[in-house]
């Protein structure tokens, strides 16, 4: 159904489902139902007017038999005595009256009405019986009448010629008919109309049930309750809608944890910077240590709690990103050489060894994403590399993939710190970061549909440095 039939059966945007399958189904039902029974009332009449009209054709024989003749051809003059009660059988019920007219070839009245205006029309190529008949439409005395006319053969024994036979019917008779088949033709169909709507009704009814019974399982859960829809024997129709309405959930669950775990540690790891900023300015008033190194301390712990706000707000913005889709085409590599740009003072501070081979690689992501999981990484590696020691960072393309690998000369990574290194908060040393970054990475990494590693670089049994390395999906189309 088109939407400019929708809009004329009254289905507008807030129609229900029952009412739209309703409209929808007895509206074409009741449509056949006019047509058809505009067409069994045509044929009903075109039938009622052909038996009349046969009734017609009878009377008019009838009077034809009554005829004489003297002379032959043009010279025959006809003679006819025909009382009306020879009409009579013909009259049903007084509700018509009929007339007649016998004339010659001629025009000349022979008997009958002479105000019967004369026949001058012509009989049709194939007339419905055998006879030379014609039946039309005609007024007599101010009323509508229907008219046949008989090309009656006469002969006798004194003579032989043709008599023109008319006989008019009033139509009350057959109004009267056609008003009783229109009748009985509606109320038959308003009962068949009536008993569909019935059926259509339960049948809908029993239909919308299961989507009934899904509206209100969901409406009886608790506003927190977001689990997926358990409906086995829902129909096969409500399937799609239950399997994205439980993605949706789902979504939304992983939304709320989100904001549970985010809200969780924020309370739990920001506690303990302002606890200890609280006792650094209470021990400063009390003259405990001098004012430089007061001050000092409650620089550090500022700038710490600083960093762990904002690396807590970016890990909170990634969540947020990954519910936009809308992303761009990027070339990682320049990103990456603009972020070493800007953080080249640290590199120049430790002295290190710094190379950048980055081509270009375009990715599919937002520019934020990118942007900070190239800074974090490459803060990590300028963190852990000992002075002077070699940072190899590279951009390029592996494997259908677009690869970023950081080389650096640092420690590497414990077995046990392995275990829970991308995990919140899990820092290596807790003095010098908030454990924040790598998770950062990971979920950024998550979010563009890549992977991220970080493997230790062994030489003859030793650890001799770290590659971070991270893998994403190339541009798409």
């Amino acid at each position: 159904m088109t939407l400019k039939a929708a809009g004329l059966l009254g289905l507008g945007a807030g129609a229900s489902l029952r009412t739209r399958l309703l409209l929808g189904i007895l509206a074409p039902v009741a449509l056949f139902i006019v047509i058809n029974s505009v067409s069994l009332y045509r044929q009903s009449l075109a039938a009622a007017t052909t038996a009349y009209d046969r009734t017609l054709l009878a009377s008019a024989k009838t009077i034809g038999e009554q005829l004489d003749v003297e002379g032959y051809d043009d010279a025959a003059r006809l003679r006819a005595v025909v009382p009306y009660s020879a009409l009579e059988a013909f009259e049903a019920d007084n509700k018509s009256r009929m007339f007649y007219r016998v004339s010659a070839q001629s025009g000349d009245m022979v008997s009958g009405y002479a105000e019967l205006p004369f026949w001058r029309g012509r009989l049709p190529n194939r007339p419905p019986y055998a006879a030379l008949v014609d039946f039309y439409d005609a007024e007599f005395r101010g009323q509508p009448v229907r008219m046949t006319v008989l090309l009656q053969p006469v002969a006798s024994s004194r003579g032989r010629g043709m008599a023109v036979v008319q006989v008019a019917e009033t139509l009350e008779l057959r109004e009267t008919l056609a008003r009783q088949l229109l009748i009985d033709m509606l109320w038959r169909q308003l009962v068949l109309l009536a008993v569909i709507a019935g059926v259509t009704t339960l049948v809908v009814q029993r239909a919308t049930r299961p989507v009934r019974a899904l509206g209100e399982a969901i409406e009886a859960r608790a506003p927190d309750d977001l689990s997926p829809i358990d409906a086995p024997d829902a129909p096969r129709e409500l399937r799609p809608l239950i399997d994205a309405t439980t993605r949706v959930m789902g979504r939304l669950q992983g939304l709320l944890d989100h904001q549970k775990r985010f809200v969780r540690d924020s309370a739990h790891q920001l506690r303990t910077p302002l606890a200890v900023l609280k006792a650094q300015v209470q021990s400063a008033r009390r003259g405990d240590v001098p004012p430089d190194q007061a001050l000092r301390e409650i620089d550090d712990t500022v700038q710490r709690a600083t960093l762990l706000a904002n690396q807590m707000l970016s890990l909170a913005k990634v969540e947020q990103l990954r519910q936009q889709p809308e992303s761009q085409v990027l070339d990682f590599g320049s990103i990456v050489r603009e972020i070493a740009l800007d953080i080249s003072p640290l590199i120049a501070d430790k002295a290190l060894d710094f190379e950048l081979d980055a081509t270009p690689t375009h990715v599919n992501a937002h520019q934020w994403m990118l942007q900070e999981l190239a800074r974090n990484l490459l803060h990590n590696a300028i963190k852990h590399s000992p002075p002077g020691g070699a940072l190899l960072v590279e951009v390029r393309v592996d494997d259908g993939m677009a690869q970023l690998r950081l080389s650096d000369e640092g420690p590497g990574i414990s077995s046990s710190l392995r275990q829970r290194l991308f995990a919140p908060f899990a820092a290596g040393d807790t003095r010098s970061g908030s454990g924040l970054g790598l998770a950062i990475c990971r979920e950024i990494v998550r979010a563009l549909g890549g992977s991220i590693s970080l493997d230790n670089r062994v030489s003859a049994g030793r650890v001799t440095g770290l590659d971070a390395t991270v893998r994403l999906p190339l541009e798409q189309g």
